[in-house]
């Protein structure tokens, strides 16, 4: 018997896309192709339909009232419905921080069995870490498991080696079903932003957020004699755009937000995919797996989260330090200069993916728990 599954987060597709809600589409990809039924409940400005289906499952939708310090919040409907869909669930899956999920699992959803995984410690808002401390709690003693992404993270962060919890830590990579995403790109992109079809880019794809580590790229592509294509949107975006001018980084180009064909054109082709992050809200990088699947090199910075787990220093990319653009300039020009290294680099990111971040790995130690918590073994 496979279980029914209901996913609660924040934010979900059709709303503007984000690492998060991708990584929650391929967890319910793969656990669909091993017979898990997928429900996906969120909140959204704009909740009109309210019900949407998706191939990865059934979206179901409340309106979010408010979103203070990125943490929406419903309203009673949001309760009826959360209740509503928590009963007909055989398991409830949370995915970590969003404070409104812990009081509706407190209101609405104790007696189904639950599974959370979490993404990230509360890093930014501390203020709204401390008053959110009892709640946080008293959700993850509930949890049957919880999931880590990586074990760096299960190590460093100091919720999940608390004494209280660490016995029900569980290590399962996030991935991606390589079939979900386009095989060929849409090349257009390449004349709309105006490159030629030699011109060698590094790329950064993302929301553009205070914890991206961008301003270090713009500084590190003052050092590199190639294009640096930074594509997405996000609240930090003039920020970026004007800091870019002041430093003359003429070599930064803004492609703004992409469709997922025009973004599988754009890895295919790069240098290798940067991801500067320098603050552990970047828990995972998605992206990084995106351009695994396609062979490419990456670049990351060394921060104790996911990322360093998705690329694995000189095996699929380097590993640099934060905030510092001489050594990330520096892992740039070497990938610029050497084709046969980064090749190589490309071709050990393929190998990593293939045995770690694969459709069939995610969905089979997804399903299983799932089975497990549900009790369904």
């Amino acid at each position: 018997m496979n279980p029914s599954a209901l996913h609660v987060y924040r934010t979900y597709f059709p709303d503007p896309p984000g690492g998060m809600q991708e990584a929650i589409r391929q967890v319910c990809l793969a656990t669909k192709a091993q017979g898990i039924a997928n429900t996906i409940y969120t909140l959204s400005p704009y909740p009109n339909p309210p019900v949407i289906e998706r191939p990865e499952g059934r979206i179901v939708r409340s309106r979010s009232w408010a979103a203070p310090a990125s943490c929406d919040l419903g309203g009673p409907d949001a309760l009826t419905t959360f209740r509503h869909l928590a009963a007909q669930a055989d398991l409830l899956h949370f995915f970590h921080p969003w404070p409104f999920a812990d009081v509706l699992r407190l209101l609405a959803g104790r007696k189904t069995p639950a599974v959370l995984t979490y993404v990230s410690d509360v890093v930014r808002q501390r203020w709204l870490g401390r008053v959110y401390a009892p709640l946080m709690w008293q959700t993850l003693r509930a949890m049957r498991v919880i999931v880590a992404n990586c074990p760096a993270y299960a190590q460093t962060s100091p919720v999940l080696s608390d004494p209280a919890i660490r016995d029900k830590v569980r290590i399962v990579p996030l991935g991606i079903v390589e079939e979900s995403y386009p095989a060929e790109g849409d090349a257009t992109i390449f004349s709309r932003l105006g490159l030629a079809a030699d011109e060698p880019f590094f790329l950064f794809i993302g929301v553009l957020r205070y914890y991206k580590g961008l301003h270090t790229l713009i500084e590190a592509a003052r050092q590199v004699r190639a294009l640096v294509v930074i594509a997405g949107s996000g609240p930090e975006g003039e920020k970026l755009r004007s800091f870019a001018r002041d430093k003359a980084a003429d070599n930064v180009l803004f492609a703004g937000q992409v469709t997922d064909a025009e973004k599988v054109a754009l890895i295919k082709r790069c240098q290798a995919m940067v991801l500067p992050s320098h603050l552990r809200s970047e828990a995972y990088g998605m992206v990084l797996v995106e351009a695994a699947i396609f062979g490419r090199p990456l670049i990351s910075c060394e921060i104790g989260t996911g990322t360093s787990f998705v690329n694995a220093h000189e095996e699929s990319g380097y590993v640099v330090p934060p905030e510092h653009p001489a050594a990330l300039a520096e892992a740039m020009n070497a990938l610029l200069r050497d084709a046969a290294l980064a090749e190589s680099l490309g071709r050990g990111a393929r190998a990593r993916y293939e045995q770690l971040f694969s459709g069939p790995a995610l969905g089979r130690a997804y399903a299983d728990l799932f089975r497990e918590v549900a009790g369904c073994n």
